[in-house]
């Protein structure tokens, strides 16, 4: 912890202690929360960023998508729209947000939309024709407002929540109790080779009455782009420039780089400036660009179609992933059967 971090202590202080009431008013009913009478599905963490809530929300699509219809709602994180916005044809990564514009562009299937207000973005979901069977709500751990009939946190493995702060001092959002909120916990971003003794160890640590599943994130073989692929292998020798905006990108960049890569690193949902543009088009010339999912939903357009490819990654449990596909199997079913 740095040292600015230990001075903004007192803040933290305070910090937790608005949240902690906010908390108690929302759990002893003074201000109001709304359930709904669909299965809702709240994925999100403690901590900001960086936990892999994408690939946990791309993970349940790909798990209920086949037999229900299934609904995203996301705030829209940087978007450039406002209110209730519901993805079509003409949407992009501005007026969505770049989450739920690749959710749009992933899974056509399914129906995408954003709105600051969960409430009101579900109501609206459910004012459609095709009205969705369950909806997933993105990053909403701390939306009371909303009662999500489930939740899962997430928490990273290597970033823990009980190891946190509050914030400004640490990167918690609320206090480590709002744990007891979820229905499971998901340690993320776990090296494969995670062993049973440390998952114990990692389950002491959390010290939580609830089931906690472990995965890792897995990267494709293959670099994409809109018309076509290359191995990541085949690029290891090649000279690229490999680009993120992410939250923690020091794992892409180790999953791809050679020593004559040029790196670059923006913030996190970064958006491109016309002057970014042109100096990632300078130092590229006739190399190709390799940037990650969210970073291609902004970039695409900008950049030579030919030139920008991104590499896909997806969660993997790196045990029980049975055990959890049927608990998520179980709460949508008994919800449909009660209705």
């Amino acid at each position: 912890m740095n040292l600015l971090r230990k001075l903004l202590f007192p803040f933290a202080i305070l910090y937790g202690f608005i949240t902690s009431l906010r908390n108690y008013l929302y759990d002893k009913g003074i201000l109001k929360s709304y359930s709904f009478d669909i299965p809702v599905i709240a994925v999100g963490n403690l901590s900001v960023g960086g936990t892999g809530k994408t690939p946990q929300i791309e993970y349940l699509i790909r798990l209920l998508s086949p037999n229900y219809k299934v609904a995203t709602l996301s705030r829209g994180y940087k978007r450039k729209s406002e209110g209730f916005v519901l993805a079509d044809a003409s949407s992009n990564a501005e007026i969505l947000g770049d989450e739920p514009f690749q959710y749009y562009k992933k899974f056509p299937d399914i129906q995408v939309a954003v709105d600051a207000d969960r409430r009101n973005g579900i109501e609206q979901l459910l004012k459609q024709k095709t009205k969705p069977e369950i909806i997933l709500l993105d990053d909403a751990f701390q939306h009371r407002k909303v009662k999500a009939g489930f939740y899962i946190l997430l928490t990273a493995y290597d970033d823990l929540f009980c190891d946190d702060y509050i914030l400004p001092t640490g990167n918690l959002r609320e206090s480590s109790k709002g744990a007891k909120r979820a229905n499971l916990i998901i340690v993320t971003k776990c090296p494969p080779s995670i062993t049973g003794i440390e998952q114990e160890n990692i389950k002491k640590k959390l010290d939580v009455d609830m089931p906690i599943f472990f995965h890792s994130i897995v990267y494709d073989d293959k670099v994409y782009n809109d018309s076509e692929s290359l191995t990541v292998s085949d690029l290891k020798s090649k000279q690229k420039i490999v680009l993120a905006g992410i939250a923690k990108p020091k794992p892409f960049f180790e999953f791809l780089q050679a020593d004559t890569d040029e790196i670059m690193t923006f913030s996190d949902h970064h958006h491109f400036s016309e002057s970014e543009i042109l100096l990632i088009k300078s130092k590229a010339e006739d190399k190709i660009i390799i940037t990650t999912e969210k970073d291609f939903v902004r970039l695409d357009a900008k950049i030579l179609k030919a030139q920008l490819y991104y590499l896909p990654i997806k969660s993997k449990f790196v045990s029980n992933q049975e055990t959890f596909d049927q608990t998520i199997l179980n709460y949508v079913g008994t919800c449909t059967g009660n209705r």
